[in-house]
């Protein structure tokens, strides 16, 4: 009995770690919407711990890990653009992505409030 406890338990932990692990599956690309920080969250920390620039290409995210880079391209222009995660957000399900002034000007218009784009993890 107990042998069959530990076989289901040690089961159920080998699903779960498999689910979890797949969900960042590195080839998967995701399409969405993506915007950027206003500047006055320069100087503020970030839900990782940094002090967030909008200077340097970061971005938020509400799943991926904090550290992760990520290829983003803007679906209507092709550009493309790395940014690292940095911070959980944004808090609109019509967007994946809030990302730092400098990186959403390399691949679109700030003024334009959001652009469709398509993102991938790189590392």
């Amino acid at each position: 009995m107990i042998k069959r406890f530990i076989l289901v338990i040690i089961m159920m932990i080998s699903t779960f770690s498999t689910y979890s692990f797949s969900k960042y599956a590195a080839d998967a690309k995701k399409t969405s919407y993506a915007s950027y920080y206003n500047d006055k969250f320069n100087g503020r920390k970030t839900a990782s711990g940094e002090i967030f620039d909008n200077s340097k290409f970061t971005a938020a995210n509400r799943s991926l890990p904090f550290g992760t880079h990520i290829k983003v391209t803007n679906l209507n222009t092709g550009k493309e653009v790395i940014v690292k995660i940095n911070d959980r957000g944004p808090y609109s399900s019509s967007r994946s992505l809030d990302m730092s002034k400098a990186a959403f000007k390399e691949i679109g218009d700030t003024g334009r409030g959001t652009i469709p784009v398509e993102y991938e993890i790189v590392d």
